[in-house]
């Protein structure tokens, strides 16, 4: 349904030293760098699919996703979405997509959202019984009606991103391309927000995009994840295996109190242990992070059940910031790729 292939995005910075002397040079002379947005990006998207695209500020997320959508032209490479190129065939992929910018509006600034709504039904030529039926579940979902005849201006932030999800809905597009969707909604509506999505997907198998910070998004919507590092795709794979690719793991327990100090605790999992830290936590625990390459959870349980008395073990998922804060904290160049990024 989404195609990448080799997409790169460059442009030239001009460079500008420093103080006047540095203004007049600049005059004379022109220097420039070249920014590399998107560097030969290759990724697909199958129909149906909840996929995050996620990286760092910086990391061209923003930037695929206007390429993938015809508002920027690529410098090299092809993008294709539902069968057509986004830029030569801009207005036939409009009428097939749906997108959310955080910060950019498609709604008429000076009118009422239900007032967008019945412009929007006519650019798209929805049925009316498709409209009817999705106003209904926007309604119900995100209280459309509590916007009332309030100019979209007027609106907070947080409501204005509900009319903008419920807009981008309004045509069944086959794919939506969502940046930063739930910004500044509240926990509430950030889950209801995920909950229409996912029951988008399911009942009319719209294909999902997303990029987001919000780590609720990512793990509440997303089966599937793309990570963008400086441009490059370092990830590309079903969101377990992204969870299962960190190299450290970690086992908290509680053991019988008295049998040991916390200080012979560490002491003793540390020597029989090697590579292994522990650490004391709140309450009387102690949770031991291992590297995976040398130690399985069985191999460290067994050995914590033959030392001490436990009273409670428990084995936390790896959860997805420290996953994302370890590739983003590597070498590209140097990172092995995970679950097939090209």
């Amino acid at each position: 349904m989404i195609v990448a292939d080799h997409l790169s995005k460059h442009f030239k910075r001009f460079r500008r030293d420093p103080g006047l002397r540095g203004s007049l040079r600049t005059l004379l002379t022109r220097d420039h760098e070249l920014i590399r947005a998107v560097d030969d990006v290759s990724f697909e998207v199958p129909a149906g699919a909840k996929v995050a695209y996620i990286g760092a500020n910086g990391a061209g997320k923003s930037t695929t996703i206007k390429l993938l959508t015809g508002i920027m032209r690529p410098t090299t490479g092809l993008a294709r979405v539902a069968g057509f190129d986004p830029h030569t065939q801009r207005t036939t992929v409009a009428r097939r997509i749906g997108v959310v910018f955080g910060q950019r509006s498609q709604l008429w600034w000076d009118l009422p959202v239900l007032d967008s709504f019945r412009i929007l039904r006519h650019l798209y030529e929805v049925p009316p019984e498709v409209y009817h039926r999705n106003m209904a579940l926007f309604r119900d979902r995100l209280d459309l009606d509590a916007l009332g005849a309030t100019p979209v201006r007027q609106l907070s932030l947080g409501q204005r991103m509900r009319a903008e999800i419920a807009a981008c809905l309004l045509h069944d597009p086959a794919v939506v391309f969502l940046d930063e969707p739930t910004i500044g909604l509240d926990l509430m509506l950030k889950q209801a927000v995920r909950d229409l999505i996912n029951h988008v997907n399911a009942e009319l198998g719209t294909t999902v995009m997303l990029t987001s910070h919000d780590i609720g998004d990512i793990t509440g919507i997303c089966d599937q994840a793309l990570v963008v590092d400086r441009g490059i795709v370092v990830h590309q794979g079903t969101m377990r295996e992204l969870l299962h690719s960190v190299d450290t793991r970690a086992v908290i327990f509680e053991y019988v109190p008295g049998t040991a100090s916390e200080a012979e605790v560490v002491g003793r999992i540390e020597a029989g242990l090697p590579e292994a830290t522990a650490t004391p936590t709140e309450a009387g625990r102690i949770r031991v992070v291992y590297p995976v390459r040398r130690w399985s959870a069985r191999q460290v349980i067994s050995f914590l059940l033959d030392t001490f008395e436990l009273t409670d073990v428990l084995i936390p998922d790896a959860d997805l910031e420290t996953v994302l804060r370890r590739i983003y904290g590597s070498d590209p160049a140097q990172a092995a790729p995970v679950g097939g990024a090209r």
